[in-house]
């Protein structure tokens, strides 16, 4: 396991870094990567949303690496697909879900990437609201 920085740069100098690629159309042959995690999160309009696996465990994202370039790190993007029914309600598109059971899959190629980069089935994510944040006090709130 290594750090990168998550945001590739494709562009020129200057542009934003990448964060998301899509996976439609592309083969991602090369630099494969996986990012573990145990939910991500979406937003619909001001609401944002944790997701998790239904049962509990965690998961990886597929992505994709770029080694050091013009003095920039190790970056890495999320691969992303459209989302899962559960998904689906709150946003159209998800990172690619990896199980754990197919992360070797993902990264020996033994596994055809349009089998892995698929959504997974209904009801497989529990999803719950992330309540607003709550405005920091100023030291000068603390004071009594």
């Amino acid at each position: 396991m290594i750090e990168a920085a998550w945001g590739m740069h494709l562009g020129e100098d200057g542009a934003k870094p990448f964060k998301f690629l899509r996976s439609e159309g592309k083969q991602f042959r090369t630099h494969r990567c996986l990012v573990p995690a145990s939910e991500f999160q979406v937003k619909n309009g001001d609401r944002r949303f944790r997701v998790t696996l239904e049962d509990g465990n965690f998961f990886y994202l597929a992505g994709v690496w770029q080694p050091p370039i013009d003095g920039r790190p190790t970056s890495f993007a999320v691969i992303t697909i459209e989302a899962n029914p559960d998904v689906f309600f709150y946003q159209e598109r998800q990172g690619a879900v990896l199980l754990r059971r197919q992360n070797m899959a993902w990264l020996d190629l033994s596994v055809p990437q349009d089998e892995l980069l698929v959504a997974l089935p209904p009801r497989s994510f529990a999803i719950e609201e992330i309540p607003p944040r709550q405005p920091e006090l100023r030291q000068a709130e603390l004071a009594f």
